[in-house]
């Protein structure tokens, strides 16, 4: 069997306890020897044991070595793994104090969709994981542990997020006066945070660091490996590859960088509030500047699963929902009264809607749709659809592309820089030791 990176992101958190006699009776018994597992950082009141930071390593190599990077220096690896395994511990940690989690039906419904979009049964699917050296119920903490993160980082951040018409207007003034157009860059970065409450010294130091990935860089080292060493950023195991975005979605600093740039060149260092930067621009293309798009007008009624109301619950109360306007009731009363959407006191009228607009996996149930005809429950992210198409057409979008472009582009901008800004105070506030160099 091929195999495949099936891992919800790219540093896999391995849930390990430490080893014991208990573990090994018989061995124990007869040579009375006791296995201990040293720890490596201690965040607040939890441990980072050698165990669990080897495997967390594990999943990285195997990954860098898919993407055919060359392994960086054991030590500095070892360092790179425990800063991120740090920051997820401290999220996961406030996570937990604040009552955000996953239950158990919502990350089976996760798996169930896993395996669907790899075309597995839930058979081929633990034994593609089983192949990459990889349990299922370890897996399966670590998407358990992906759901959480999400779910904290919409909580505190992106649910925070407001971006006004009048920003929206400023937005696009700025962007024709300065005759912008729709070209797309492919782009990977590097990341040196600098701690909010940073000294001259610890700044020093982080300026430094990146320095000296930018030295290693110019030297022909290759940038996924550079960046899989020293940047900070989530993405860094996978070469710090940032994908395709329309110049006007990019990050300020990232944007007026790579304007002159050409393919495979690369910034110096940058600098932030967050920290230290250096960017490599990939590719560039030129997008079309015209959208004429298939466009479904739609309503629809959300039943949404998440930390009071289960999957099974959910699935069952929309399915309740779905009978009755089968028996006769009216779609727009059912939704005003039972939907969990803001769309419900229209009476789960969504207007117009565009490709893209929606999450995958409504968009392609709106598309299959007969005219008419109710379609789900549909589940998705949010929970449970009820979706109906009642017409269609062909429009030119370019003008409200353009503002959706811009609103997006922005709130993309403020959630990022919002959540940086978060992860950083949550991290100074914690108490955190390590002693990776020690024994």
């Amino acid at each position: 069997m091929k195999s495949i990176s099936l891992f919800p992101k790219a540093c896999a958190v391995a849930i390990a306890g430490l080893l014991s006699v208990t573990a090994l009776p018989v061995l124990a018994q007869s040579t009375r020897i006791q296995l201990v597992d040293r720890v490596v950082a201690v965040v607040n009141d939890e441990v980072i044991t050698r165990y669990e930071l080897t495997e967390q390593k594990r999943a990285v190599t195997a990954q860098l070595k898919r993407q055919g990077v060359t392994m960086p220096p054991d030590a500095e690896l070892d360092a790179q793994v425990l800063e991120r395994f740090i920051n997820e511990k401290v999220q996961l940690q406030y996570a937990r104090e604040n009552g955000v989690r996953a239950d158990d039906e919502t990350v089976n419904a996760s798996l169930q969709r896993i395996a669907g979009d790899n075309k597995m049964s839930m058979i081929q699917f633990t034994a593609a994981l089983k192949q990459d050296g990889v349990t299922l119920e370890k897996f399966r903490d670590e998407l358990k542990n992906e759901i959480v993160l999400s779910r904290l980082r919409d909580r505190e951040v992106e649910s925070r997020v407001v971006v006004t018409d009048s920003e929206i207007e400023a937005y696009l003034a700025q962007a024709k006066l300065a005759g912008s157009n729709q070209s797309e860059y492919q782009l990977a970065h590097i990341l040196v945070l600098v701690p909010e409450q940073a000294t001259p010294d610890q700044v020093e130091t982080r300026r430094k660091r990146a320095e000296e990935a930018a030295r290693q860089l110019k030297a022909g080292t290759p940038f996924a490996q550079v960046a899989a060493v020293f940047s900070d950023a989530n993405d860094a195991t996978q070469g710090g590859a940032l994908g395709w975005r329309q110049g006007d979605r990019l990050p300020v600093l990232y944007a007026k960088a790579s304007e002159n740039m050409k393919a495979g060149e690369t910034s110096e260092v940058l600098r932030s509030a967050n920290g230290f930067h250096i960017v490599r621009l990939l590719d560039k293309r030129v997008g079309e500047q015209k959208a004429i798009v298939d466009q479904n007008k739609v309503r629809h009624i959300l039943v949404r699963v998440n930390d009071l109301v289960g999957e099974a619950e959910a699935k069952a109360k929309i399915e309740r929902m779905k009978d009755r306007i089968g028996g006769g009731a009216h779609f727009e009363e059912v939704a005003k009264l039972g939907s969990e959407d803001g769309s419900a006191p229209k009476g789960g009228e969504l207007g117009w809607v565009s490709p893209g607009d929606t999450v995958a996996e409504f968009e392609a149930a709106v598309k299959s749709a007969p005219l008419n005809t109710i379609v789900g429950p549909v589940r998705t992210q949010f929970g449970f659809h009820l979706i109906e198409v009642t017409e269609r057409r062909k429009q030119d979008v370019t003008a409200e592309k353009s503002r959706q472009s811009a609103r997006v582009t922005l709130r993309d901008r403020k959630a990022d820089e919002a959540y940086q800004t978060w992860l950083r105070e949550l991290r100074d506030r914690a108490t955190v030791e390590t002693k990776l160099t020690e024994g």
